[in-house]
């Protein structure tokens, strides 16, 4: 499986994991340097990572606490299941190595785990036993636990179990591609999104996206935080995540697009929708973004997601800034972006918003209910946590999200990914098929050794 020598190097501890009914208690230390891949490179622990563009990096490892729920009500429960679990909560540290719950949600409330999502219920977070965070401010460990003595022992022992690694590990090469398998073809896709085009001209949908799901055998396991430390080379802009669970699934994925961050009344979020491919040369790398700039098309589609963000943060907010769109350039591919900020009135939870930002038209379409009807009319796969929020949030309710997209599932030596497009009154399905073709390229890429 996924990483067994880190297994053997760090084995994750033998307490079981509790269910938020008991206050917690986390000690913190810094340290000089670590291999943060060493510490999620096991597949038979419960294992977080998550990165940003603007340079925290946490991993974490083992279960202090764990939260789930299904259903309409899960945005829901997870806040009071969390209240519990953070109630009476004692961290000797700094803010930024404080205890977190890294998880997220399922893109359909109804969603079940079956066999490609075992573990991955409709909401499931975990608070980490075990916390290594790199920051402005430093690296550093920290260990949760149910009473003080215990989380200073799983201090001290993790500890010195880092400062025996070295403090980089090789990113190494993909295991290679030996074959794929599409769950859509390409006659079922233009039928779908003739299906999709027809309802928009009777006036049942303004957009809705389309995905397809790729299942890559490889020629040997896939190391997931390998992946992810390549994927950051390439692609130093976007978030990284890796949500790992005891089944040996992982979900894990390089997304360009935040969801939305709050901390204390601020939030952040964009509208990034609308993608042409990058030029070979500066020159037709500037075209293809006046060709986006210029398309009625895009501006369309765009314009949809960043005026739906708004009105659904509009009831939070205080004030709230739209600002200029802007192209967003990734390795393979240009976006139109538009930043959004707010400022909240009154005490908000993180989940609240995300919870009333999911789905965005971006991942979704407007309006909402017809757009999910026609994606599970269309599409045949689950998406599971594919194009859902990812992410995390603390004690006081702060938090950040992205989207899982860019994304895809492992165990052992199949990958499964997802990509998909947003369909609008014009558009065309050899298209909106080559967009999809593109946006499986950079994990596909990685996972074949380029």
């Amino acid at each position: 499986m996924d990483g067994s020598s880190g297994e053997r190097r760090l084995a994750g501890d033998a307490d079981s994991p509790a269910d938020g009914s008991t206050a917690l208690v986390s000690t913190s230390r810094e340290l000089e340097d670590v291999s943060f891949g060493a510490v999620v490179d096991t597949a038979a622990d419960s294992r977080v990572l998550w990165a940003t563009p603007d340079g925290l990096e946490v991993v974490g490892r083992g279960v202090a606490a764990r939260l789930t729920a299904s259903g309409p009500g899960r945005f829901d429960r997870i806040r009071t299941r969390a209240a519990r679990a953070f109630d009476g909560l004692e961290h000797d540290g700094p803010r930024v190595a404080r205890p977190r719950a890294f998880g997220g949600f399922s893109f359909h409330d109804g969603h079940e785990s079956g066999a490609l999502w075992a573990g991955f219920d409709a909401a499931a977070f975990v608070v980490p036993q075990i916390l290594v965070v790199r920051h402005d401010e430093g690296t550093w460990l920290t260990a949760v636990a149910d009473d003080e003595d215990a989380a200073a022992d799983r201090l001290g022992r993790w500890d010195d179990r880092l400062a025996d690694l070295p403090t980089m590990r090789p990113s190494g090469t993909g295991p290679g591609v030996a074959s794929t398998r599409r769950t859509t073809s390409r006659e079922d896709w233009t039928e779908q999104v003739e299906t999709a085009l027809e309802r928009i001209d009777r006036g049942d949908l303004t957009k809705v996206v389309l995905a397809q799901s790729l299942s890559v055998d490889l020629d040997g396991s896939v190391d997931v935080p390998e992946t992810l430390e390549r994927l950051r080379r390439r692609y130093p802009n976007c978030y990284r995540f890796l949500i790992g669970h005891e089944t040996g699934r992982t979900f894990f994925g390089a997304p360009p697009e935040r969801l939305v961050a709050k901390r204390g009344t601020r939030v952040e979020t964009e509208a990034l929708a609308g993608s042409v491919p990058r030029g070979e040369t500066p020159e037709a790398d500037e075209a293809y973004a006046d060709e986006m700039r210029d398309s009625d098309k895009v501006r369309r589609e765009h314009g949809l997601v960043a005026e739906a963000i708004r009105a659904q943060l509009e009831p939070f907010a205080r004030d709230l800034t739209v600002d200029d769109r802007t192209i967003r350039r990734l390795a393979n591919i240009q976006h139109l972006q538009t930043p959004i900020e707010a400022t909240l009135e009154g005490d908000r939870h993180v989940l609240e918003l995300v919870e009333a930002l999911h789905p965005t038209p971006a991942v979704g379409g407007v309006p909402p209910a017809a757009a999910w009807e026609t994606i599970r009319d269309a599409e045949t796969f689950d998406r599971g946590w594919y194009a859902a929020p990812i992410g995390w949030f603390d004690a006081v309710g702060d938090g950040e999200f992205a989207v899982g997209l860019r994304s895809g599932i492992a165990t052992d030596e199949t990958v499964t990914l997802f990509a998909g497009s947003g369909i609008v009154a014009d558009s065309d399905p050899d298209e909106e098929w080559d967009e999809v073709q593109l946006k499986f390229r950079p994990i596909l890429d990685e996972l074949g050794g380029r």
